[in-house]
């Protein structure tokens, strides 16, 4: 009997859900994350996994699709906290050197200070300061082939908001990465669906041969998330 293969999705798992009790104390939105993260399959596989959190997957899921991390790639993560989306980047950039061939180099940045992670240079800094991509082409010994970002910024509450402000986040990903960019390179960013991507887009166009707007299996389906995918960067 063939060995069944190991999917990325999560989909197809069937175990019964966890219900969590309220607890004093415990506001009702709180309750249902709880209850959400307890029934989560790609939490339980992160867990399982040694990844720092279920956002792993999503970078992993559109590699797949893109195969964008490849070996002797170097590698810039915006807002890389906690640090899912380099583990992913470590072995298929080959930075720790483990494989032969072309070995690749990860830096990450944030605002905050994070834990180590092996094969990752991270470092504490605002990518929007004066200077920022000049620092990182030093850390990178050169220009990034990939430019990533998870990042989101704090939520107020309010969708139309919410949804402009990442927007506003992820056009200046966009201006940071047009900067310290290899010709060739791309450039991937957390999206939020309401009406303002079409700037994003339009920007992205004039400096890249492709670009995609995805929402791989391990983003929510209840939201807005997506992520925009832009290839061949042309300088």
């Amino acid at each position: 009997m063939a060995k069944k293969t190991k999917n990325t999705s999560g989909r197809g798992e069937r175990d019964l859900k966890i219900k969590v009790k309220s607890a004093r104390g415990r506001k009702l939105s709180s309750t249902l994350w709880l209850q959400r993260q307890l029934n989560d399959p790609y939490v339980r596989r992160a867990q399982d996994d040694g990844y720092r959190g279920r956002a792993a997957y999503k970078i992993l899921e559109l590699n797949e699709k893109f195969n964008f991390l490849t070996a002797g790639a170097r590698v810039v993560d915006l807002g890389c906290a906690p640090g899912g989306w380099c583990q992913v980047a470590v072995p298929r950039v080959n930075s720790l050197g483990t494989k032969s061939g072309k070995v690749g180099k990860i830096v990450g940045v944030d605002l905050q200070v994070m834990e180590s992670i092996s094969g990752c240079d991270l470092y504490q800094l605002d990518f929007m300061d004066e200077g920022a991509d000049d620092k990182v082409k030093e850390w990178l010994g050169g220009k990034a082939d990939v430019v990533m970002s998870d990042m989101a910024a704090s939520s107020s509450g309010h969708k139309q908001t919410d949804h402009l402000k990442i927007m506003a986040l992820c056009e200046a990903a966009a201006y940071f990465a047009f900067d310290v960019l290899e010709d060739g390179g791309t450039f991937i960013a957390k999206t939020l669906a309401g009406g303002a991507e079409g700037d994003l887009q339009k920007l992205l166009k004039q400096k890249f041969t492709k670009v995609a707007d995805v929402k791989p299996p391990a983003s929510r389906a209840n939201s807005s998330e997506k992520f925009v995918v832009a290839t061949g960067f042309r300088g």
